[in-house]
This record gives structure tokens, C-alpha cells and sequence, in this order.
């Protein structure tokens, strides 16, 4: 071999071995700020208590549900929220324990929901039943708050009817009949959604099941007002006017 084949051959190498440290270093400093990159210290919001699912995000700010904590970067999770704005206006689809990190993948809209997302505590969704006039299917619409009347039989066998549910929000109604409002008097079965609480939802299924008939009554949009509390009999109807002039 030649003195200059010789020569180009150990330059070869030499590049070669060159470019491996090269590649080597550029390795391991990308490695190293990789590393740090994930040690770096970030800020996230963790759950001070259980969050269940359907707490409203406005409720889980004001009720200070949430508290700072600071971890690697490498720690945090998808999803995780650094700030309390990022749920105010949302609710919880999802249960977060107490100590877990707060994901946005476990909240969304309250649309999202249903009429989950318009009740809580003692309140209940109950689905009724009946036929157009006795739920207003035509006139009822969602948003409505309707009073619940009922009648029954004593057991003397005298009768009696009275409001037996007040102020109930209307969360579904019922599809309208053709016609409209003005065709109430067709047959078939029309079901509503009603916000009750859960004593309110026994009287429902009692007079569901023992009365004699019940039905909705529509209450006015503003300013709405109930008489003193009363019921009526074969008694009070006879003795109704008795006396005035």
C-alpha cells in the first residue's frame, strides 16, 4: 500500500472516530438535559379530599378542595391542571381521591352530564308518565316548574283532592302531540322528567299507585305564589259559598 492510500485510510479512521465521539457526546448531553428536564420541579393541583363525580367545579374552588403541591416533572400526569380556573366552570365526571393529582381528563361540561348535572343532595330525577292533559304535553316545557295535583279515596270511602307536590322543575317534557297544545285530547302515553327530592319522589309513587287521578299544574315563570294550604272533600265543596251573600 502506498504512502498516500496509507494516509487516507488513517484519515478515514480518524473522521470516523471523530464522528463517534461526536455523536456520543451530543447523546449523552442530550440524555443529561432530558434527566433534568424531568427532575425539574412543577407545580400542580392535588386533591385535599375526595372529589366525587358531579361536584361542580365552582363548589370544588369555593370549598378550597384543591391545594398546591410541587413535583418532578416526570411526576405529573396527563392532564394535570396548575390552575383552579381551569374547572370552575366545569363538573366532575369522574371521582378524584383525596391526594391523587386534579387531570382535566376527569371533569367536562355540565352539558355533558344531563340532568345529573342539575341535581344533588336529597334531590332526585324521576320520570312520570301519563296521559297528555294530565302532563301538559303541548304546553310543558323544559325549565317549567309545575305543582303535582292529586286525588284519592278515604277510607270511608269519601274523596279528597289536594296539591300534594310544589315547585318542581320540569328537567324533560314530554314530546308535544300532533296538533300541538290543541290536540291534549289524543291518546297515548307522554313521559316527563321532574326534580324532586326524595320525599317528594314517595308521595309521587303513592299517588301514582293509590290515587284516583293527579296531574301537573304549570307555575308562573316569575313571582309565582302558593294559597294557604288546604285540601278539599264532598264536605268542603258542599259548605264552599254556604253563608255568603
Amino acid at each position: 500500500m502506498n504512502t498516500t492510500n496509507r494516509f487516507w485510510h488513517v484519515a478515514a479512521a480518524a473522521g470516523l472516530a471523530l464522528l463517534a465521539v461526536l455523536l456520543t457526546t451530543f447523546y449523552v448531553t442530550n440524555y443529561k438535559r432530558h434527566v433534568q428536564h424531568g427532575e425539574s420541579q412543577v407545580t400542580v393541583l392535588v386533591a385535599s379530599k375526595d372529589i366525587p363525580a358531579d361536584t361542580a367545579g365552582s363548589e370544588i374552588v369555593s370549598g378550597k378542595w384543591l391545594t398546591e403541591e410541587t413535583v418532578a416533572r416526570r411526576q405529573v400526569v396527563p392532564g394535570a391542571i396548575s390552575n383552579v380556573d381551569q374547572v370552575r366552570g366545569l363538573i366532575a365526571t369522574q371521582p378524584t381521591y383525596a391526594g391523587e393529582q386534579v387531570t382535566a381528563r376527569r371533569f367536562g361540561t355540565p352539558s355533558e352530564r344531563g340532568v345529573r348535572a342539575q341535581i344533588q343532595g336529597t334531590q332526585r330525577a324521576v320520570q312520570v308518565s301519563g296521559d297528555a292533559n294530565q302532563v301538559l304535553a303541548g304546553t310543558l316545557r323544559v325549565g317549567d316548574h309545575v305543582d303535582i295535583l292529586g286525588a284519592w279515596v278515604l277510607p270511608d270511602n269519601g274523596e279528597i283532592a289536594r296539591v300534594v307536590i310544589r315547585d318542581s322543575l320540569v328537567l324533560s317534557a314530554p314530546t308535544p302531540p300532533k296538533g300541538g297544545a290543541a290536540a291534549v285530547g289524543s291518546a297515548g302515553v307522554y313521559a316527563a322528567q321532574l326534580r324532586l327530592s326524595d320525599a317528594q319522589s314517595q308521595k309521587l309513587e303513592w299517588i301514582l299507585a293509590h290515587g284516583k287521578d293527579w296531574r301537573f299544574e304549570v307555575r308562573p315563570a316569575a313571582d309565582a305564589a302558593n294559597s294557604p294550604r288546604w285540601h278539599e272533600t264532598e264536605n268542603t265543596m258542599l259548605k264552599d259559598g254556604v253563608g255568603e251573600r
